[in-house]
């Protein structure tokens, strides 16, 4: 700590951090500036050099944070306390009554209920964390239960306020956990690609991919070069804010510093609802940010509670789409895939065109059945669209268009893959590839094995898990346990190191929680949550391996389908032996919090040089599940350098900030005894 610091110096930094926020606040959240553009960035510049002069008068919540922090190695994963649900889709003013009336059933009335209607921005959703007034952390959505923390990259965004507001006699919540939208406006975007363009450098497709690329910057020094914008509209878990409705939610938020969409109409009828919607269509291309739709809430806070939601998405809100953008193109030719549950999917090869700035060159079919009713033949001219702005689809056949060459397409009588045959079972459309072995099958399995949310090994990517199966070097994802040095270096783009590397990120991987060992298997129906809510409910594989339909269906959250997907998954012989055979191969199971000891809760460590006994990998493992976060950067909240031999630059940065530095001996002490009793403090 710096010694003598003139109370002049502190008062002037202080003063100058709260007048930096509240002309934020004015400027994005009021749109009622006081000052100049250039009269902000000159303030912002001299906070930014009396920091630097003074650096323990640096602070988690400053301005100055919004030029961004040292580049990250990687993104933690973080999960969020109440999932953020996706939305049901309507797109016409019939799908808008049904949902009113279905919203009626839910509450037992007849009376007419009041709604939320708000823009739809076609962006990337986000979650704020907000503990005494300071932003604390802030994660993507991720699949809806678990997002990447993108803390540091947030903070860039001039629209995100650091600390809460606590004008209108209302004080900050203990704790409050905002959602939000960030995304790209157009002229922002046209400026950045400019910029792009002038430093010989691809442009962006689109604002939204543009946004989506911008927070996934490991560097958010890039991501603060980029003119990304934010609008808020909903919250997760709140601490001590009295609110009764959508509305007044709304409303709390803009006074604690939060932007709010301007064009967000409250505590209004279904018929209003709906010519708001109109509205906003009309407007849509004269707003200085795309909308891909409007989404209609429940206004009051109780009866969303009553409503409640499904496993996807909430039943007191609805998104209702505008029309998807079309253009028309021609089927070039369609081509069979083949999924890892076996499920043939035709895709038809589009001449490429640009929907919605996006460049389109290929399109689901579905299956057979949609093929004819549709009568799509190879050569058509067709009716394209991103159906709700996302996943192109052929809406329909241009029949005045055809000449006579086109080309009826007929399902294959076999997998076009392994040549073996094919079934359609009752009440399905689709065709399924009866071989378990079908080589694409196996490619397929095994990507979903080796990727982020099953056993996460690092290197195996979809190239060489396509190499390792043609070679036939691998039959199953068990086999990728017997994989060794020798018979990945001669492979293509692959050398010694690369294969030594593969193989360590294979050992490190067999240590893994139960439920990411069960969404590894890829069950049938089973993903992610289906996963987790298993693990939580029966706490042991053999549980699993065992249990009976009925037992299974018990559990909340689980449906029939799903039951009986796993009770056949585990009848089968094949799989029974791809099990054992991973067992037999060292892969350790383990409850998700049954023994983690909790010897380093709070703490964070870095990692620098090699340690003699554990890889990094495995070093990291074990502190996460003694309790303990490992970041890729030392700063003034990092507790513990974990040294190993030849260390960086992170060495002589621990040094300066007087963190502890510790070796790999010590580190297995903390983890064994506790913080305290090794007597190995941290910072308090």
């Amino acid at each position: 700590m710096q010694k003598n610091i003139d109370p002049e110096v502190i008062k002037s930094v202080t003063q100058l951090r709260a007048a930096l926020h509240r002309h934020s606040y004015r400027y994005y959240v009021l749109d009622d500036p006081e000052i100049s553009d250039a009269e902000y960035d000159r303030m912002m510049q001299e906070l930014i050099r009396m920091e630097a002069n003074y650096p323990d008068l640096s602070s988690p919540d400053s301005p100055t944070l919004r030029v961004g922090a040292p580049p990250l190695d990687k993104f933690e994963t973080v999960e969020h306390s109440i999932p953020m649900l996706s939305l049901d889709n309507g797109f016409s003013d019939a799908d808008i009554s049904e949902f009113d009336l279905r919203v009626k059933r839910g509450l037992d009335t007849d009376d007419a209920i009041l709604y939320t209607a708000e823009p739809k921005l076609d962006g990337v959703a986000v979650e704020l964390v907000y503990e005494n007034g300071r932003l604390i952390s802030a994660s993507t959505r991720g699949d809806g239960f678990r997002g990447e923390l993108i803390t540091s990259n947030v903070r860039t965004i001039r629209s995100v306020p650091m600390v809460l507001e606590t004008g209108k006699g209302r004080k900050n919540p203990s704790l409050i956990e905002v959602r939000g939208e960030v995304f790209i406006g157009k002229e922002g975007f046209k400026r950045l690609n400019d910029r792009r363009l002038d430093q010989n450098l691809p442009p962006f497709a689109n604002p939204r991919n543009a946004a989506a690329g911008s927070l996934r910057q490991l560097d958010s020094r890039v991501t603060a070069e980029r003119p990304l914008e934010v609008f808020f509209y909903g919250i997760g878990r709140i601490g001590d804010l009295d609110l009764e409705s959508h509305g007044d939610t709304l409303q709390a938020l803009k006074e604690l510093g939060f932007r709010i969409n301007p064009n967000i109409r409250s505590k209004i009828t279904i018929e209003a609802a709906i010519d708001c919607y109109r509205d906003l269509s009309e407007r849509r291309n004269l707003l200085p940010y795309d909308i891909d739709g409007m989404v209609i809430k429940v206004d009051s806070l109780r009866f969303q509670r009553i409503l409640g939601a499904t496993s996807r998405s909430p039943r007191w809100a609805i998104a209702y789409k505008f029309k998807a953008i079309q253009e028309t193109t021609q089927i070039a030719d369609i081509e069979v895939q083949v999924g890892r549950t076996g499920t043939l999917t035709p895709v038809a090869h589009l001449v490429p065109v640009k929907i919605g700035g996006v460049t389109v060159g290929r399109a689901t079919l579905h299956n057979e059945d949609e093929i004819k009713r549709k009568d799509i033949k190879i050569g058509d001219t067709v009716l394209v669209q991103r159906a709700g702005d996302v996943i192109p689809e052929v809406v329909k056949v241009i029949t005045s268009k055809r000449t006579g060459k086109e080309r009826t397409f007929n399902m294959p009588l076999s997998c076009p893959v392994c040549d073996s045959s094919v079934i359609r079972s009752e009440n399905e459309a689709a065709l399924r590839c009866i071989n378990t072995s079908c080589p694409a099958q196996v490619k397929e399995r095994i990507k979903h094995f080796a990727s982020k949310g099953a056993f996460d090994i690092d290197g195996l990517g979809e190239k060489l898990i396509e190499q390792l199966v043609d070679k036939d070097l691998l039959f199953s994802y068990a086999d990728i346990f017997q994989l060794k040095e020798d018979m990945l270096k001669n492979l293509e783009r692959m050398g010694s190191k690369s294969a030594g590397n593969i193989v360590r990120e294979i050992e490190d991987s067999k240590r893994i929680t139960l439920h990411r060992f069960i969404y590894a298997l890829g069950i049938r129906h089973v993903g992610e949550h289906v996963a987790g809510i298993l693990a939580n409910a029966l706490k042991s594989f053999d549980k699993l391996r065992c249990a009976k339909s009925d037992e299974l269906v018990a559990i909340d959250g689980v449906g029939p389908v799903v039951a009986e997907s796993i009770v056949e998954f585990f009848k089968k012989n094949e799989n029974q032996k791809i099990v054992y055979d991973m067992m037999t191969s060292g892969v350790q199971i383990f409850q998700d919090n049954a023994d983690k000891q909790d010897t380093l809760a709070g703490k964070i460590f870095v990692l620098t040089g090699t340690l003699e006994t554990l890889t990094r990998s495995e070093a990291k493992r074990a502190i996460e599940e003694a309790g303990g976060k490992v970041s890729g950067s030392v700063s003034r909240n990092t507790d513990y350098l974990v040294a190993g031999a030849s260390p960086g630059s992170k060495l002589k940065r621990a040094e300066e900030l007087g963190v502890n530095i510790i070796d790999e001996e010590t580190l297995k002490k903390l983890m064994t005894e506790g913080i305290h009793q090794a007597g190995i403090g941290g910072q308090e």
